[in-house]
């Protein structure tokens, strides 16, 4: 239950920024959620409801609601007569988590490319792109995480459906989930860069199809550095073997070894 260790510390100003508005349970599985796609719990840790819900100063029943909605994202494996344990990773929640995001967010910089508002949206990119530079430069990842999350909202609020970010959000869930382990450790900032600038170049240039091809390429890294994450953290994985690789043929980038950056 090392997961557990300082929660009550950890989300005490969590559970409040929600709002008074929002329930327990919603404000735990915010939570929760947060401690699983970060890796303060870890896959295949056994939860406890009574140690939980201590540990964050609720009840059992929103501990048990929050996990059960968890368990039907696929981040929460409940066992009869066992309990809770938070799900390995998994190839196939990454590939499907990685189908949708693609899916949505390649349809969403073609509307980008059309609407009558991207001057208004290339503004603002490009001020993102100043950030993440400077960001890139002091290498603080995590604010450059956050500015790489409002660059692709941007293009997702312009392309004339506001609220589909939310359902980027939950699509790409399990996308997080392995990101985490490979940014920045094994991916780099400069080459996120590069590929957002690529995204703002053919948004300027009115193409569609090299802005939908830049948004497809960046949204595939994540497979360019798949097998060095599984080589280097195993005991996370669900013990099913390597993970294949990806060739262009299945649509996908192959998959080779690179140093970590």
């Amino acid at each position: 239950m090392a997961g557990l260790l300082g929660m009550r510390t950890i989300t005490e100003g969590r559970l409040g920024e929600s709002g008074p508005g929002a329930s327990v349970a919603a404000r735990t599985f915010e939570v929760l959620l947060d401690q699983i796609l970060t890796f303060r719990l870890k896959p295949h840790e056994g939860i406890s409801e009574k140690a939980m819900s201590e540990a964050l100063g609720v009840s059992r029943t929103p501990v048990r609601e929050a996990l059960a909605r968890l368990a039907g994202l696929g981040l929460i494996d409940i066992y009869p007569q066992r309990g809770s344990m938070v799900a390995p990773l998994r190839i196939a929640n990454l590939e499907k988590s990685q189908f949708l995001r693609e899916s949505l967010e390649v349809g969403l910089i073609k509307r980008a490319v059309e609407s009558p508002h991207r001057a208004d949206l290339l503004a603002m990119l490009k001020g993102e792109l100043a950030v993440q530079e400077t960001f890139a430069s002091i290498a603080d990842d995590r604010r450059f995480f956050k500015s790489d999350e409002l660059f692709h909202q941007h293009i997702a609020s312009h392309a004339g459906f506001p609220g589909i970010w939310a359902d980027i959000s939950a699509a790409k869930l399990h996308m997080d989930r392995f990101r985490f382990l490979s940014f920045p450790r094994l991916d780099s900032m400069s080459v996120v860069l590069g590929q957002h600038r690529r995204i703002v170049d053919a948004l300027e240039q009115a193409d569609a199809l090299a802005a939908e091809e830049a948004m497809r390429t960046h949204l595939r890294r994540i497979f360019e550095v798949l097998e060095i994450v599984q080589e280097r953290y195993p005991h996370y994985f669900e013990a099913n073997g390597p993970a294949g690789k990806r060739t262009e043929a299945d649509g996908g980038s192959s998959v080779e070894r690179q140093p970590a950056v």
